[in-house]
């Protein structure tokens, strides 16, 4: 079991960014980063889950996993809410943009930086989905960006009885928030005007963060930058002290199906992969989906 830390974090364990959450690399090959955090609801509470998310760099998907139970709309007084702010990097090339769609999390490594910084964002709706296995990079950047939804994004809004125009001029009302880096032909990562949409699927396929955060990124992404969209719902790592972790988030749906379903949609690994991790203990954590990372053989 985790050994959760106090609100006060180390500045060797994680450096809390003024947008992002910013973490060293590791310097000897290792993938865990970081510590998890505990902070309490205070008494009187009037702010939903997504106000707490945002205090500490997280989406709400990340808060919800972590926090099983907790009501999103008004946590109650006194609940000791976990940030998952400890993590497994993703096993893949620590360049430019990585966008693991499973967790809800951008990741962004500065050129030269020896850091990662780390943001929560939404992503699409079923039956609009983010891409989940793509290289591409960044194209263009746009302040002020306009949105002209497509016929069917509108027939979609008239059926829940949303009127939505043609075209959606720059400004805070647009969905798109007030920056847009453009990835490939059809897709963005953008602002929004709803942040409560950060961590989950509300998109019609591009990836939404916090305005705050799309600034960052805007001001700081150069064009040309390496983009990388990835589906890593498990990740394992074998640390350099030989210990193992697996962090565990819910897969995505695949289909229609599985998103209005009550079961738990399938983790997407080998039989062989689930029997070993199983075999060092974490039938548990297949089982729980903390998104938080679990040493393993405790």
């Amino acid at each position: 079991m985790i050994r959760f830390a106090s609100f006060v974090l180390t500045l060797c364990a994680v450096v809390p960014g003024a947008f992002a959450v910013t973490y060293p690399l590791p310097s000897d090959g290792g993938r865990l980063v970081g510590e998890p955090i505990t902070v309490t609801v205070p008494q009187g509470n009037t702010l939903p889950l997504e106000a707490f998310a945002a205090q500490h760099g997280q989406g709400l998907s990340n808060m919800l996993e972590a926090n099983p139970g907790v009501d999103p709309f008004l946590p109650q007084s006194g609940t000791r809410l976990v940030v998952p702010q400890q993590l497994i990097l993703p096993d893949t090339v620590r360049k430019g943009i990585v966008v693991n769609v499973a967790e809800m999390r951008l990741y962004y490594y500065p050129l030269g930086s020896n850091t990662v910084e780390v943001f929560p964002i939404g992503i699409g709706q079923a039956g609009r989905e983010t891409p989940r296995n793509w290289v591409t990079a960044v194209e263009r950047k746009q302040e002020g960006p306009t949105w002209s939804p497509t016929p069917n994004t509108r027939r979609e809004y008239a059926k829940e009885g949303k009127t939505l125009p043609a075209f959606v001029p720059a400004g805070p009302d647009n969905p798109m928030g007030l920056y847009a880096i453009y990835i490939g032909r059809l897709y963005a990562i953008h602002g929004t005007n709803s942040n409560f949409g950060i961590g989950l699927r509300v998109s019609q396929g591009c990836i939404r963060l916090r305005n705050h955060d799309i600034k960052y990124l805007f001001d700081n992404v150069p064009t040309g930058t390496r983009v990388q969209l990835i589906d890593q719902p498990v990740k394992v790592t074998t640390e350099p002290d030989g210990s193992r972790w697996v962090e565990v988030h819910e897969p995505l749906s695949r289909n229609r199906a599985e998103f209005e379903s009550t079961n738990k949609v399938p983790l997407p690994m080998t039989p062989a992969l689930r029997a070993q991790l199983i075999n060092e203990g974490a039938g548990a954590e297949l089982e729980r989906r903390s998104g938080m990372p679990v040493k393993l053989g405790m």
